[in-house]
């Protein structure tokens, strides 16, 4: 497997394993109901093609791919999904690394969904808030997480 800078032509292929991995990992954690509200959203593939492009968009790549991440440059970890057939092979982990690696700011923040929570809280995260987040009518909990990066720098 290999991590990849993301491809236009990757999008169809990461605007299917982001719904599908939403409703089927997260199912433990949200209602029918809020998994159709997080998923079905007014983007076209133009929408999320740009915002993937405007971002720092990595993809595990194997001949499939297995998952994919991406950050702002202001350190803003805006999505880190993984398939729903290879969850649990520290994938997450590399695409997390990878991404972590190209923030300056000296902080990172994502908003984490229920079941990300723990991920991020054994990734050195800590929750600086819980929020309701109002998502096509419905309400959702997530968690806004922060992380502080050390910068090491030779003089």
């Amino acid at each position: 497997m290999i991590i990849r800078k993301y491809e236009p032509s990757d999008c169809p292929e990461l605007i299917q394993l982001f719904r599908e991995t939403v409703h089927t990992v997260n199912a433990l954690d949200y209602t029918p109901e809020q998994l159709t509200a997080w998923t079905d959203n007014n983007r076209t593939l133009e929408d999320w093609n740009k915002s993937f492009i405007e971002h720092y968009t990595i993809v595990a790549d194997d001949g499939i791919i297995k998952g994919f991440g991406d950050i702002t440059c202001s350190g803003y970890l805006d999505r880190l999904f993984v398939h729903k057939e290879f969850q649990r092979q520290k994938i997450a982990t590399y695409i997390c690394d990878e991404l972590e690696k190209n923030v300056t700011s000296g902080k990172i923040i994502t908003h984490a969904s229920v079941t990300a929570k723990p991920f991020f809280l054994n990734r050195g995260y800590y929750v600086i808030k819980k929020q309701q987040v109002f998502r096509n009518g419905v309400y959702l909990i997530n968690y806004i997480m922060e992380k502080s990066i050390m910068q090491f720098r030779l003089l």
